[in-house]
């Protein structure tokens, strides 16, 4: 990747990488924005016993993963491009504990991280893209560091719309293109953006 960046620096000059910086950030906003929406559409189907479910020991309830993706979050981004991403203070095994008691808590504790999240995002320029940051000491680029983290909540993310999904069953609200309907939207689709 930073291959890339470097000969598009050199071939077409300093103000092309500033201006494909600049789209690459507004558009990273608009994707953790768009998973975040898929969380929130998911709880506003549960009830307070659907975020403590599990199919088995071996599982995490939706509880559990949002506790663990806040920790995450928390850690990631606090300080994300001054500090290393892996804080002193995080105590990862205790995210897999489930100590959430109310869909309220799990709210508030979901909305916490990704208030961090696009805070830091806010912060970020798109000379900083070019930029190394540290993972557990380890020197990531920072746009490497930017996409292994939408990767890691996208697949959390899933998780728990495929658990309500489980849960609600006929009950369940589409996130998405509904079954069936995808004949439909792409005509919807045409009609907004076809010539």
């Amino acid at each position: 990747m930073y291959k890339v960046l470097a000969n598009l620096i050199y071939e077409k000059g300093e103000n092309a990488f500033m201006e494909l910086g600049n789209i690459y950030l507004q558009v990273i906003k608009r994707r953790f924005a768009q998973i975040k929406e898929q969380g929130d559409g998911t709880f506003e189907q549960l009830d307070e016993t659907d975020i403590h479910w599990t199919f088995n020991e071996a599982s995490n309830s939706i509880a559990v993963i949002v506790k663990h993706m806040r920790g995450n979050m928390l850690s990631r981004w606090t300080n994300f491009l001054t500090t290393d991403g892996e804080k002193s203070n995080r105590h990862r095994d205790q995210e897999f504990i489930n100590t959430i008691q109310s869909k309220q808590e799990l709210l508030t504790v979901w909305n916490e991280g990704w208030s961090v999240l696009f805070d830091a995002l806010e912060q970020i320029s798109a000379e900083d893209l070019r930029k190394h940051v540290k993972i557990r000491e380890q020197p990531i680029l920072v746009l490497e560091a930017v996409e292994r983290q939408l990767a890691h909540y996208a697949s959390h993310v899933g998780q728990i719309v495929y658990i309500g999904k489980q849960l609600k069953g006929n009950e369940w609200k589409s996130l998405s293109i509904p079954k069936g309907n995808s004949a439909e939207y792409l005509q919807q689709m045409k009609q907004r953006y076809g010539k």
